[in-house]
This record gives C-alpha cells, structure tokens and sequence, in this order.
C-alpha cells in the first residue's frame, strides 16, 4: 500500500497521462479556416448526453459519502449547490448553460431532447452511474467522477482555453461559452478536492489500486467517446495518431 501523499501523486499522475482532450477530433472543430458548424452542432448534442447526468453522479457522492469524512461531504455539498444553481459562479444551473450554447449554435429543443447518446458515450454514462450508486464502490465512483471526469477540461498545457478558440472560429458570445468558462476554473478546485477525498478513502492496497485503475479506465472511456464521435461524424476524414 502506497502512503497517502505518494498515493495521491499517482493518482494525480494517473490523471495527466492521458487527457482525452488530445484527440484528433478536436483540431478539426477548432479549424478556423475550414470551420465546421455541423460537426460541432453534433458534437455538442452528444456532449450534452453526459452534461445532464452529472449532476446525478454528485448527488448519488453526496448521499453516500461517509460520515467521518465531513469535510469531503461539505466539498460536495458546495459542488452540488453550483451545479445545481450555478450561484457560486454567478451564472446558472450548469445543463441550462450547456443548453444556451446548444441554442447559440442553432440546436433546436426538440432537436436536442430527441438525440440519444452513441455506444461510447453510453458506456461512459453507464461506468460512472453504476458506480456512485454502489456505496461498496464509493471508491471507485469518486476516482471516476471527481478526478477522472472534472479532471478531463484541464487547461495547463493549452496558450489559449479551448473554448475561446472556438467562440473566435464560430464567432460565438461570451455568454453563450458559460458553460465552458464557468468549469475551466471550477474544475481544477473540483479535481484537487477529489484527489484529497480518495486519498483519504483508500485505506488498503487494493482500494488504491481500484481507484487508480478508475482514473485510467474512466479516462479512457473519455478517449472512446471522442473516437465514437470521429467515427461517427468523421470518418471520411483522416485520422491523425494519438
């Protein structure tokens, strides 16, 4: 079993290995000389799919997080508020932000209310749901929501935030970018808060060894939901290695 701050540190390293945010996909949305309305409407349709479930996955962390780790569930609480409201940030319910940028690409709501999500992205809903719904894989659920998922919109290595590229490339608001701008600076709160909550619920080697395996799984489903997309909307184009 690894000691707390070194288990921490490899699920921080976990975490950065591969950001899934590094596929192809996204140089081809952010083109801005061959911009592409519709693959971005898709894309966005299917981002959408999970945005909406979010919420779902703290309230289930909330719930079933142990009582003698009060300061993880206040953490949670806080998290739970702005999702909810969208107070903290000043803005709004965090889905009727994604909503608004949906509506500022042109995406009707009967268009966006009848779209189901792809294989991939499923699967990716499904892993996280069926884990924060399980109290014996507290563990497991908390690696994959606060670390792996608020962990995939991180910045640091990027000159320009992404969704400022695309608002220059779609001639879009600032408003209409909330949703993007609003999690660029939670989330990196949001992914240290997890990485001290799991430090904190692994109590024996194969805990850490779950979580870990969490973040690297969840990740990768990240990764698989961006290349069912490609796949999807994409496949004429060529594919550039990752």
């Amino acid at each position: 079993m690894l000691e707390k701050s070194a288990f921490r540190a490899k699920l921080e390293e976990t975490l950065h290995h591969h950001i899934s945010k590094k596929h192809p996909l996204f140089p081809i949305l952010m083109n801005g000389e061959k911009p592409d309305i519709e693959l971005l409407r898709k894309v966005a349709i299917e981002g959408y799919q999970i945005t909406k479930y979010f919420l779902d996955y703290i309230e289930h962390l909330f719930f079933y997080c142990p009582k003698d780790l009060p300061r993880h569930k206040r953490r949670l609480l806080f998290n739970l508020f702005e999702e909810e409201t969208g107070r903290l940030s000043k803005s709004a319910n965090h889905v009727e932000l994604m909503e608004r940028f949906l509506k500022a690409l042109g995406v009707s709501d009967a268009e966006r209310d009848a779209a189901t999500p792809l294989p991939t992205t499923s699967a990716l809903i499904d892993y996280r749901l069926a884990a924060v719904k399980d109290p014996a894989r507290y563990h497991i659920g908390a690696a994959a929501v606060m670390i792996a998922s608020e962990g995939q919109n991180l910045e640091s290595t990027a000159i320009e935030a992404r969704h400022s590229i695309l608002g220059k490339v779609y001639g879009l608001a600032e408003k209409d970018l909330l949703f993007f701008s609003v999690h660029a600076k939670e989330d990196i709160a949001h992914v240290q808060q997890g990485l001290d909550m799991v430090a904190d619920l692994c109590v024996d080697q194969q805990m850490q060894e779950e979580a870990l395996f969490a973040v690297d799984h969840t990740s990768n489903l990240f990764y698989q939901m961006y290349e069912g997309m490609y796949q999807a909307f994409c496949i004429n184009r060529p594919l550039v290695a990752c």
